[in-house]
């Protein structure tokens, strides 16, 4: 069956049934529940289900969404999410899909987080542990190859990702200014050699005909999705007294400088720095909830990212992770309250986290839809894109620091754990092994080792 053939017997099929808001609703909770594989297996689950199966979307409109979404900061496949419930159902159809996108892995992830610290000494949990770390490294630095391979098309890229690595490895630069020198010289690069700073859509494939759709490639914008100064102000004041009021509330009940309203401001900022996904804030992370605030150690910070990678919605979770920890460890109302403190402590940060991702879909989807692919805004990202995989290949470095010289350097090398790694990359990167078996894998060879030479007894 050739390709005009197929694309005449979609042409025939009818058009689906109008979705309602509660059987949305439905998909929605389901997706939050099986949102497994990062990013990439996120966009793929979403665009095979609304797109393929049940033709909510037309394929052009999803592209143009996620298109907008990559050009974010924060995670790109929740606010797809919520862009196309936005887009189906209004606002309270964004909420509703950007809030079950992360819910169910918040939950999950405070009774990871719980176990963790109540029983993690346990020798077989620790054993555990101790080959999952290895895999941390090496899926820090897949990540760092992936991104990469399909962003650092020529050497001016690539000169740029090397100075973002050496800015922050040799010179310990923050990572904000870091990611405002490589806007900086993007948009320098946007107007003296515009090509080497042209956007690429990696996800930009031909349209496939997969049969009408509700939302219609060539269908009208919905009333609601249309943009008005009014509606945006409106969207921009609810966002501001949403955030203003409860990080003030946080700063009248408990002072400026506590641990929960210090959590709430730097999460503020962080989510603002997510550009290139979750591996792009977690230097930004690890310096100040490791380095700063000292709310948890560098093995902590490892072992909160395997959680992470093993559990479904977006890796940025990971700070949900950090948020029980530090809450748990501030013993914020207690000794003898300690599960309470990590819970609260993971609820404000995922809370201001991704409230700036409700705030750029809700308010800025009808206005910056319209100026996507100009090169005044796409070149600064494309620059911040560099850098960022810059930046990764620090993280990575700065793990396999820890992994491989847990005494620190010049200490003993751990070569169990480097093989560990090694064994890790190779099954990501050449065998294309998913990450969840590789840690999964990585976890039981910790265990078996512990076992055969009684390394963590």
């Amino acid at each position: 069956m050739n390709a005009n053939t197929t694309e005449s017997i979609s042409a025939d099929l009818p058009a689906p049934a109008s979705v309602g808001f509660w059987q949305a609703l439905r998909f929605w909770l389901k997706l939050g529940f099986i949102s497994f594989g990062g990013p990439a297996g996120q966009i793929a689950i979403m665009h095979t289900e609304l797109v393929e199966h049940r033709r909510w979307i037309g394929e052009k409109r999803y592209l143009h969404a996620l298109n907008y979404c990559m050009l974010l900061p924060g995670p790109e496949a929740q606010q797809l999410a919520t862009y196309i419930g936005w887009l189906m159902h209004g606002t309270w159809g964004g909420i509703a899909a950007g809030a079950l996108f992360v819910l169910p892995s918040m939950f999950i992830l405070m009774g990871l987080s719980w176990i963790y610290l109540a029983y993690g000494q346990v020798p077989a949990v620790a054993a555990v542990l101790y080959g999952i770390k290895p895999a941390v490294t090496a899926i820090v630095l897949f990540a760092a190859w992936r991104i990469g391979s399909r962003t650092l098309r020529n050497g001016l890229l690539q000169g740029l990702a090397a100075l973002a690595f050496l800015a922050q490895f040799a010179l310990h630069l923050p990572f904000p200014l870091i990611i405002a020198g490589a806007a900086l010289l993007g948009a320098i690069g946007g107007k003296t050699v515009p090509a080497k700073f042209a956007t690429t859509s990696g996800h930009g494939r031909a349209a496939a005909s997969h049969g009408p759709a509700l939302i219609a490639d060539d269908g009208p914008i919905p009333p609601h999705a249309r943009f008005r100064w009014p509606s945006l102000a409106k969207v921009v004041l609810t966002g501001l007294v949403l955030w203003g009021g409860s990080l003030g509330l946080l700063a009248a009940r408990f002072g400026w400088d506590a641990a929960l309203t210090q959590m709430a401001w730097f999460f503020t900022k962080a989510a603002w720095l997510t550009f290139g996904g979750a591996y792009a804030v977690l230097p930004y992370v690890y310096q100040g909830a490791v380095e700063h605030y000292h709310w948890l150690s560098p093995q902590q910070m490892m072992d909160g990212l395997a959680l992470g990678e093993t559990t479904p919605g977006p890796l940025i979770m990971v700070v949900t992770y950090v948020g029980f920890v530090a809450g748990w460890g501030s013993a914020l109302f207690g000794t003898d309250h300690l599960l309470l403190a990590g819970a609260v402590g993971a609820v404000v940060v995922t809370w201001f986290t991704f409230l700036p991702s409700f705030l750029l879909i809700l308010a800025g989807g009808p206005l910056v839809e319209s100026s996507h692919g100009d090169l005044r805004i796409t070149a600064p990202l494309v620059g911040i894109t560099a850098a960022v995989v810059g930046v990764i290949v620090n993280l990575a470095v700065f793990f396999g620091w820890h992994v491989f010289w847990p005494d620190g350097y010049p200490g003993s090398f751990d070569a169990a754990a480097a093989l560990i790694a090694l064994a890790a990359l190779l099954a990501l990167i050449h065998y294309k092994i998913g990450v969840i078996p590789v840690i999964i894998g990585c976890g039981v060879a910790g265990l078996f080792l512990s076992f055969t030479n009684g390394w963590l007894a």
